[in-house]
Parts: C-alpha cells; sequence; structure tokens
C-alpha cells in the first residue's frame, strides 16, 4: 500500500512539472502571434487611448515575464483570465461547455472499449480465418478514415437516408417544454438517469450516438489491432497449452487467463486514444452542432483570444496527465507483475 501511494504521489509531481512546462510554451506561443489582444477586445473602431487603457489593464505593457508570473499566481487562485471574445471569464466558460465534451468523449471511448476489445480477441482467436480478415480490414478502414468525412457519411446514411438518428445538437429544441432536464452534474445521460426522466434519457442517447460512433471509429481499429497482437503472443505461452491439456473450456482460456495477461498493452492503447480523442472530438463538434469545447477553441483561435487558448490548453494538457496516471494505477493493479518503482 506504501508503494503504491509513493508511485502516486511521484507521478502527481511528474504531472505538475508536465503541466508547468506546457503553460511556459503555450504562453509564449500565445505571445509571438503578430497581433494586438487590446485591439481585438475592443473590436476595429476603438481609439489608441481605448487600446493603451485595455493595453494595462490587461497587463499587456508589461515584460514577458511578469506578464507569466501574474498568470501563474490568478491560475493558483482559480482565475484563468477574462476571454478577450467572450468577455466571460475563461474558467466559466470550461466549466458550462466541457460536460457536453467530457460526456461525448467518454461515451464515444466506451463504445470503442466495447468494441474493439472483442474484436481483438475475436481476430486472435480465428487467426488467418474469414473473421479475422473481416476484423483487420474493419480496423484499418477505421483507423484510416477521417473524422470528419466518416461523420458527413454517417449522417447522410441514418438521418437523411433511413431517418433514425437525430442529425444535429445535444437534445430535441422540444424537450424543454416536453421534458425539460434538471442538470445536477451537466452529464446530460446521468442527470436523466439520476432523476428517472427516460424520455429525455432516450432523447439525449439517440442524440449521441453518431458522433460518439464517429469519435470511436479511430479508437476501435486501433483497441482491437493491440489486443489482436497481444493475444497471439499469450495464445502462444506454454501455461495456455497446459490450460487446454487439462481440458479447461476455451471460452475461459481466451477471456480468463489469456485475455487477462494481454489486455496490458490494450489499456496503454485507450489510454493515448482518450487523449487523442479529446482533440478530435472538437472536429467532431463542428460536425454535430455540438455545444462542448469544440466550438469555443475554434473561435479562441480566430479571435487569438489568448487566455482562452491558455485555459483550453492546460484542461486538455491536466486531461491528459490525469488519463495517463488512471492508466498505470489500472495496469498495475490488473497485472500484478508490473513495477510501481
Amino acid at each position: 500500500m506504501l508503494q503504491k501511494l509513493e508511485y502516486i504521489l511521484r507521478r502527481l509531481l511528474t504531472s505538475i512539472l508536465v503541466l508547468f512546462g506546457v503553460s511556459i510554451i503555450t504562453f509564449l506561443l500565445a505571445r509571438v502571434v503578430p497581433s494586438d489582444p487590446a485591439e481585438l477586445y475592443l473590436g476595429p473602431k476603438a481609439r489608441a487611448d481605448e487600446i493603451a487603457r485595455v493595453r494595462e489593464q490587461l497587463g499587456l505593457n508589461k515584460p514577458l515575464s511578469v506578464q507569466y508570473y501574474i498568470y501563474m499566481r490568478d491560475l493558483l487562485h482559480g482565475d484563468l483570465g477574462i476571454s478577450i471574445g467572450t468577455k466571460r471569464p475563461v474558467l466559466d466558460e470550461i466549466k458550462d461547455r466541457a460536460p457536453a465534451t467530457m460526456e461525448l468523449l467518454f461515451t464515444g471511448m466506451l463504445l470503442a472499449a466495447v468494441i474493439g476489445i472483442p474484436l481483438g480477441v475475436l481476430s486472435a482467436r480465428w487467426q488467418g480465418k474469414p473473421l479475422d480478415v473481416a476484423v483487420r480490414s474493419f480496423s484499418i478502414v477505421g483507423v484510416s478514415m477521417p473524422a470528419f468525412y466518416l461523420g458527413l457519411l454517417v449522417q447522410i446514411i441514418f438521418f437523411s437516408r433511413f431517418h433514425l438518428l437525430p442529425l444535429t445538437g445535444r437534445v430535441s429544441s422540444s424537450l424543454r417544454f416536453t421534458n425539460p432536464i434538471t442538470t445536477i452534474t451537466n452529464f446530460f445521460l446521468i442527470d436523466t438517469l439520476l432523476t428517472h426522466n427516460w424520455l429525455a434519457f432516450k432523447d439525449v442517447l439517440l442524440h449521441i450516438l453518431l458522433p460518439a460512433l464517429t469519435l470511436a471509429a479511430y479508437p476501435i481499429g486501433l483497441i482491437a489491432r493491440m489486443t489482436r497482437a497481444a493475444m497471439l503472443e499469450v495464445l502462444e505461452q506454454d501455461y495456455i497449452r497446459t490450460a487446454r491439456a487439462y481440458g479447461i473450456k476455451d471460452i475461459i482460456i481466451t477471456y480468463y487467463y489469456a485475455l487477462k495477461n494481454a489486455i496490458s498493452p490494450t489499456l496503454t492503447v485507450i489510454g493515448l486514444t482518450i487523449a487523442l480523442s479529446l482533440t478530435g472530438a472538437f472536429f467532431v463538434e463542428a460536425i454535430f452542432n455540438w455545444p462542448g469545447l469544440g466550438q469555443f477553441t475554434v473561435r479562441s483561435l480566430q479571435n487569438i483570444d489568448y487566455p482562452a487558448i491558455m485555459g483550453i490548453t492546460l484542461f486538455g494538457a491536466a486531461a491528459y496527465v490525469v488519463i495517463n496516471l488512471i492508466v498505470d494505477i489500472l495496469q498495475a493493479w490488473i497485472d500484478p507483475r508490473i513495477s510501481l518503482k
């Protein structure tokens, strides 16, 4: 127990150093862009004296080292600055939009794990057979197809052609009048379950399916291929042959003995793809008009909104670090052969 606690504390310290480095790089890159945030803040018809006043108000007239010190001081107090584009605190903007993005991300990754791992196991179990060829072909297509193209394709198939699923948005506009959602966590799937609002739960689920499947396409292919490769290696081990010689059922050997020892590399891939899919979700949000961080990020980049860019970057870096920490702990818990040193 003490060893695990030391490992977690060591990883947390490393994560803080990583976030510190990210903040320096992002801060410097946001400042070297040839633009004046004060002019963007006031608009194209601002007077010179107004621009000077706003530059002083935002601290833009101070040296970069002083600006960074002020930013980090405010950050430690939970202040990410004021968005130049929306004139609202960046932290409030992230709080309002992050739940929608994270709900889409976790739903997509849940689908990726639930679909990708069984496909990889089946592909390894039936190596060289038509099922194996089909799974590998499906994985290549999923990894190769761009998210924006796949998103448009599923919209044409499931909305325009068969009218099975909604086109865009997070919920139906009529739902606010018939079955309004009581927000508790701002994760609509969870909120509708907690409040037993089953009609709203169905509507939210139908709306999230297409963007989640689009987001999950790449991770499904990656997870399936990694699971297959790890399973093929484990299935050749001596203890698997011994288990078969003892007459243990093949399904128990495959899903209990082999998969348990082959899942560690797959967990690593899942952790990496979750972090990668966080940025990929922005493209999916644009296609499906999903009210998450994606649209806010695009507008912030267009407006050179450096407080918002800094906040979003740090949020993404923190999510990446936390996800990888959780994956490392899960790996050590599942596979005792992994050292925590």
